[in-house]
């Protein structure tokens, strides 16, 4: 599986000259915490619902919604953005994709193809709806088997421990 078929193409993007307010809007109405940045279909930056958060917090603690709101509408947000964003290419194993999310703590990943140009975003929900899928289709019997792993939960006793007790057989 390539990160093609996984990333979303249906793209909200922001300009750099876009302001926090309606970045914040944006990812409110969408349901989204990640909006990619471009200029000319480049990608440039990203800003994301902690960035927003981080500028806003302690500064607006005081002010109504409604003085947030104009204050926002003077920033732009490339005040705020990531420039030096981690890309992928549609190309790349899903695997691949979602152990660098993983490792690097990663929300999402812009996809990228002819060096900047974005043709999509893969996120971490784009992974648990494809775990999802994956249990779904194949049950959690083969999904138990193929990651290694047994029915027992970490921390709980092995079963044939619980059974030796049971038996008085201390193991002896």
């Amino acid at each position: 599986m390539r990160v093609a078929d996984l990333m979303t193409t249906d793209l909200i993007t922001l300009n750099e000259s876009d302001n926090l307010d309606l970045a914040r809007m944006e990812m409110h109405l969408a349901r989204i915490r990640h909006l990619p940045v471009i200029r000319r279909g480049r990608l440039v930056g990203l800003v994301t619902h902690r960035d927003i958060l981080r500028a806003t917090c302690s500064v607006f603690a005081e002010l109504d919604s409604m003085e947030q709101s104009t204050i926002l509408r003077e920033v732009p947000v490339q005040e705020i953005m990531s420039r030096d964003v981690q890309t992928v290419e549609p190309d790349l194993d899903a695997a691949e994709a979602a152990r660098l999310l993983l490792e690097n703590k990663f929300g999402c990943l812009p996809v990228v193809a002819d060096g900047d140009r974005l043709v999509g975003i893969v996120t971490e929900a784009d992974f648990v709806e494809l775990a999802i899928h994956y249990l779904e289709q194949h049950g959690t019997q083969e999904a138990d088997t193929a990651t290694g792993s047994d029915l027992t939960s970490p921390g709980s006793p092995d079963p044939t421990t619980e059974e030796k007790d049971r038996e008085g057989d201390d193991g002896w």
